[in-house]
Protein backbone atom coordinates (compact mmCIF):
# COMPACT_ATOMS: atom_id res chain seq x y z
CA UNK A 1 0.00 0.00 0.00
CA UNK A 2 0.86 3.57 -0.67
CA UNK A 3 0.51 7.39 0.59
CA UNK A 4 -3.13 7.25 -1.56
CA UNK A 5 -4.21 3.84 -0.20
CA UNK A 6 -3.89 4.56 2.94
CA UNK A 7 -5.02 7.75 2.96
CA UNK A 8 -8.35 6.96 1.10
CA UNK A 9 -9.01 3.95 3.45
CA UNK A 10 -8.58 5.98 6.60
CA UNK A 11 -11.11 8.88 5.55
CA UNK A 12 -13.73 6.08 4.72
CA UNK A 13 -12.48 5.21 8.48
CA UNK A 14 -12.97 8.96 9.67
CA UNK A 15 -16.23 9.35 9.58
CA UNK A 16 -18.16 8.45 13.28
CA UNK A 17 -21.21 5.84 12.25
CA UNK A 18 -18.39 4.36 9.29
CA UNK A 19 -15.77 4.06 12.19
CA UNK A 20 -19.18 2.10 14.09
CA UNK A 21 -20.17 0.44 11.53
CA UNK A 22 -16.52 -1.38 10.98
CA UNK A 23 -16.44 -2.17 14.46
CA UNK A 24 -18.87 -4.34 14.78
CA UNK A 25 -18.14 -5.96 11.34
CA UNK A 26 -14.47 -6.48 12.96
CA UNK A 27 -15.55 -7.90 16.03
CA UNK A 28 -18.29 -10.33 14.29
CA UNK A 29 -14.93 -11.94 12.77
CA UNK A 30 -15.19 -14.06 9.85
CA UNK A 31 -18.50 -15.17 9.53
CA UNK A 32 -19.38 -11.68 9.31
CA UNK A 33 -22.91 -9.83 10.64
CA UNK A 34 -26.27 -9.75 9.13
CA UNK A 35 -27.04 -6.42 8.04
CA UNK A 36 -30.41 -6.73 10.39
CA UNK A 37 -28.50 -6.94 13.25
CA UNK A 38 -25.87 -4.13 11.93
CA UNK A 39 -29.14 -2.08 11.66
CA UNK A 40 -30.45 -2.95 15.63
CA UNK A 41 -27.06 -2.26 16.80
CA UNK A 42 -26.68 1.61 15.72
CA UNK A 43 -30.40 2.36 15.15
CA UNK A 44 -29.84 3.75 12.32
CA UNK A 45 -31.96 4.28 9.07
CA UNK A 46 -31.42 1.62 6.41
CA UNK A 47 -30.34 3.76 3.78
CA UNK A 48 -27.89 5.42 5.98
CA UNK A 49 -26.25 2.15 6.48
CA UNK A 50 -25.95 1.31 3.14
CA UNK A 51 -24.69 4.67 1.81
CA UNK A 52 -21.78 3.54 4.56
CA UNK A 53 -21.16 0.14 3.98
CA UNK A 54 -20.87 1.22 0.25
CA UNK A 55 -18.20 3.39 1.01
CA UNK A 56 -16.20 0.99 3.42
CA UNK A 57 -16.25 -1.56 0.69
CA UNK A 58 -15.30 0.74 -1.81
CA UNK A 59 -12.33 1.96 0.09
CA UNK A 60 -11.56 -2.07 0.30
CA UNK A 61 -12.71 -2.60 4.25
CA UNK A 62 -15.49 -4.83 3.94
CA UNK A 63 -17.26 -7.56 1.95
CA UNK A 64 -20.97 -8.20 1.20
CA UNK A 65 -22.20 -11.55 0.82
CA UNK A 66 -25.67 -12.72 0.33
CA UNK A 67 -26.77 -16.07 2.02
CA UNK A 68 -30.04 -17.06 1.35
CA UNK A 69 -32.49 -13.80 1.98
CA UNK A 70 -29.48 -12.47 4.17
CA UNK A 71 -26.94 -10.26 3.57
CA UNK A 72 -23.87 -10.75 5.23
CA UNK A 73 -20.88 -8.01 5.52
CA UNK A 74 -17.40 -8.90 6.57
CA UNK A 75 -14.52 -6.90 7.64
CA UNK A 76 -11.49 -7.84 4.81
CA UNK A 77 -8.63 -8.32 7.56
CA UNK A 78 -5.95 -7.94 5.40
CA UNK A 79 -6.45 -4.90 4.55
CA UNK A 80 -7.04 -3.69 8.48
CA UNK A 81 -3.42 -5.89 9.04
CA UNK A 82 -2.03 -3.89 6.07
CA UNK A 83 -3.03 -0.30 7.62
CA UNK A 84 -1.57 -1.36 10.80
CA UNK A 85 1.56 -2.75 9.20
CA UNK A 86 1.90 0.41 7.33
CA UNK A 87 1.21 2.80 9.90
CA UNK A 88 4.04 1.06 12.14
CA UNK A 89 6.46 0.50 9.43
CA UNK A 90 6.53 3.43 7.97
CA UNK A 91 5.22 5.84 9.72
CA UNK A 92 6.73 5.09 13.40
CA UNK A 93 10.15 3.95 11.78
CA UNK A 94 12.28 6.40 12.98
CA UNK A 95 10.58 7.41 16.43
CA UNK A 96 12.95 5.71 19.53
CA UNK A 97 9.95 5.52 21.42
CA UNK A 98 8.30 2.91 20.17
CA UNK A 99 8.36 -0.17 21.83
CA UNK A 100 10.36 -2.82 19.77
CA UNK A 101 8.27 -5.82 18.52
CA UNK A 102 9.13 -8.84 20.86
CA UNK A 103 7.57 -11.21 18.47
CA UNK A 104 10.02 -10.23 15.55
CA UNK A 105 12.79 -11.51 17.88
Amino acid sequence: MNNEDIASKLAALGNPTRLSVYRLLVRAGDSGIPVGSVLKSLGIPGSTLTHHIRILVSAGLADQEREGTTLICRARYETMHGIIDYLKDECCVDSMDMPKDESAA
